[in-house]
């Protein structure tokens, strides 16, 4: 399997990491002005624009017959896979490393790295229009669902990503560590039969999971591969274009994603690492070796020695008065024994 070294992977998004993106509220007026530094190596375009007529636009690069097409704030709340897509940018425009030599040789990339810049500006997960775009595939309502639809058959390629952020509830099963990044290989049809294009997208993961074992053991999961008939993976995959879900999750104190951007990043790169250099993928077995996702955390739990109840709370993100802002809701109050608060505050007494 050919799999980068974690050295590798550490010094060059160390050398390119685009430090002007951080945190979790990242809007169009936060990359705009990024785009006219790619030009010169890229193809870039606006694609459309959104249903406040912000602009969506599209990096394409490479010569390769091998086409991946990767997206990231369908979600608009969901911005760590935007921050490790301009942290590949920067290294597609600055290294002359063999291994995105390589890459631009043997693959053709569009990317699309802000689907939803009205989710991004309000900081939702649904367009300006109140539509989940992953959840628009058939009806495709929106304008940004018609887009990527268009740019997907025009383009027509081998394999897409499909990025994403997930809630920090999530854990790896049978472990006490959070889902720090999760892998899906979307179900074409309700019987998640093991079709050629699935078994290709999970030959994929394989290589993505085998690198992240080298640097996070047991903080990867497997995301549910229930059959969603309207959503973005499931159909793509059963139109037949092998679509791979990187779903970015937390890390040990990383409220912002930025030790998971890394991973993300990793991930990515890996990924479009294994396809140019690989040709026949029929090595999925290990892919059902990943744990599933679990739900056993809470942000923040109040344990009380005196008492059988718990208090759990989880942190809202909101954008007040034009700041992102984070606040702790109660969501729960029981007996919490069997869950793991990433923060836990212990009232009187110690807890046995």
């Amino acid at each position: 399997m050919n799999t980068l070294p974690i050295n590798f992977l550490e010094n060059i998004y160390n050398q390119q990491k685009e430090n002007t993106l951080h945190g979790k509220w990242i809007t169009y007026k936060d990359i705009e002005n990024l785009f006219s530094k790619y030009a010169s190596k890229f193809e870039v375009s606006q694609i459309g624009t959104s249903e406040e007529n912000r602009p969506i636009h599209q990096l394409k690069i490479g010569n390769g017959s091998k086409k991946i097409l990767l997206w990231s704030q369908m979600h608009g709340n969901e911005s760590t896979g935007t921050r490790a897509l301009f942290d590949l940018f920067n290294c597609i425009l600055n290294s002359t490393d063999a291994v995105f030599t390589k890459i631009l040789e043997e693959c053709t990339l569009v990317f699309i790295p802000m689907l939803n810049p009205d989710g991004a500006q309000a900081f939702t997960r649904v367009n300006a229009n109140n539509v989940d775009l992953n959840r628009d595939a058939v009806d495709r309502v929106a304008t940004e669902s018609k887009l990527l639809r268009s740019i997907l058959e025009e383009f027509n390629p081998q394999f897409c990503f499909n990025l994403h952020d997930q809630r920090t509830i999530f854990s790896v099963e049978g472990t006490k560590n959070p889902a720090t990044i999760s892998f899906l290989a979307p179900s074409e049809e309700i019987t998640r039969g093991l079709t050629k294009g699935r078994i290709a997208t999970m030959d994929v993961i394989v290589s993505m999971n085998t690198m992240l074992q080298n640097t996070i053991p047991n903080f990867v999961g497997r995301y549910t591969d229930e059959f969603y008939p309207t959503a973005t993976g499931d159909n793509f995959q059963k139109l037949g274009y092998n679509t791979i879900l990187i779903e970015s999750g937390h890390y040990p104190d990383d409220y912002d994603r930025e030790e998971t951007r890394k991973y993300t990043f990793y991930s990515i790169l890996q990924g479009i690492h294994h396809i140019v250099n690989t040709d026949s993928f029929i090595n999925y077995e290990p892919y059902f070796d990943i744990p599933n996702n679990d739900k056993i955390f809470y942000d923040v739990i109040h344990r009380y020695a005196d008492s059988k109840k718990d208090v759990a709370y989880q942190f809202v993100d909101q954008i007040i008065h034009g700041k992102f802002v984070s606040k702790l809701n109660k969501v729960d109050e029981n007996s919490l024994i069997s869950k793991i608060g990433h923060n836990e505050i212990v009232f009187g007494g110690e807890i046995i």
